[in-house]
């Protein structure tokens, strides 16, 4: 197995069961046997030198590691596994996608819930599956176009009437097999994430599927990029200077240009990555590893401006309150944090 399997087979297998679980400490080995003393040793005893008293060493005293600030707003109630946040800019909300289950359970009920940006849970369910003809299985990455509201859902892009919620048909991503974050550019073009997993025997595992795609303003897709040197790839963001993303299997960002291939590789300090947003010039990232936020430039290095955020998902951004809004995948909350 390769490090990149071997990671996202044991990291993602909490995100499978929606839950984490410790692994067995590896087994101490049994020291080696001390060597037999030599003939001399045996037959002449050496005399012991005195013991010189070993200075004392006075230990810093531990730091403690700094707590992360308070949250603008936090949210606590009505929801079920949160993927993604979005901010809906002419609503003046906060939408979230509930997987409520397992990332990859066709169970049709996954949800979208609206929130105010003063606190309150509007609706815990704007758009439920099962409910208003609306098919909804495991909702991940969103994004809000000519009043349409964009879903991925693991190999299917749902669309959405933005104001009411109403169902407006389907577009199918054929060999999809994990579509996990949507951007939509200025010109309505819809790019989408596969991160190319499957459920294996311990939980979620690579299939080798993954994939950038696009979909044009008359509904037609095609990849960008299809192979598995893109690295799980989880978070896009589409620029006037091509399209942004950032792996969960190899902790990169990197840009596609037009024919699909990868230029200015930048490393994080910590991997895992999932959401990304544009902040003035500036990028933030979010990073299940690192359990922060990262803020930082393409080819360019990479600070926390949050810290002790566990499974930070989908970022989404407040341009009006300028707040980076963390779904938090494990804990089923949602927080809003103002940032510089």
């Amino acid at each position: 197995m390769t490090t990149r399997t071997s990671v996202l087979a044991l990291s993602l297998l909490g995100i499978a069961a929606c839950g984490g679980s410790q692994q067995p400490a590896a087994a101490t080995p049994p020291p080696a046997p001390a060597p037999a003393p030599s003939p001399a040793a045996a037959t002449t005893p050496t005399p012991e030198a005195p013991k010189a008293e070993a200075p004392k060493e006075e230990k810093p005293a531990a730091t403690a590691a700094p707590a992360p600030p308070a949250p603008a707003v936090r949210y606590t109630e009505g929801f079920a596994t949160p993927e993604s946040v979005l901010y809906d800019e002419a609503g003046d909300r906060y939408l979230v996608s509930n997987i409520n289950g397992k990332p990859l359970d066709t169970d049709n009920n996954g949800y979208i819930a609206e929130l105010s940006p003063e606190g309150k849970v509007v609706k815990d369910k704007f758009i439920a599956g099962g409910a208003n003809k609306v098919k909804l299985d495991a909702p991940k990455g969103m994004g809000i176009h000519g009043g349409i509201l964009y879903v991925a859902d693991i190999s299917t892009v749902r669309k959405f009437d933005a104001k009411t919620g109403a169902p407006k048909g389907d577009i199918p991503i054929k060999g999809a097999t994990f579509l996990n974050d949507i951007s939509i550019s200025a010109d309505g073009k819809v790019y989408v994430s596969d991160s190319g997993l499957k459920m294996g025997s311990s939980g979620l595992e690579p299939d080798g599927s993954d994939a950038i795609y696009v979909i044009d303003k008359a509904g037609k897709v095609k990849p960008v990029a299809k192979t598995k040197d893109l690295g799980a790839p989880n978070g896009v963001l589409a620029t006037d200077k091509g399209l942004l993303v950032v792996t969960f299997g190899t902790g990169e960002l990197y840009r596609l240009d037009d024919k699909g291939k990868k230029e200015d590789v930048t490393k994080l300090p910590e991997g895992m990555l999932d959401g990304i947003v544009m902040v003035g010039d500036s990028l933030l990232i979010s990073s299940w590893k690192g359990e922060a936020v990262y803020k930082g430039k393409l080819n360019d290095k990479f600070e926390a401006v949050l810290t002790g955020q566990k499974a930070p998902a989908d970022i989404g951004f407040d341009t009006k309150r300028h707040r980076v809004l963390i779904p938090h995948f494990m804990d089923h909350t949602v927080e809003a944090y103002e940032v510089k």
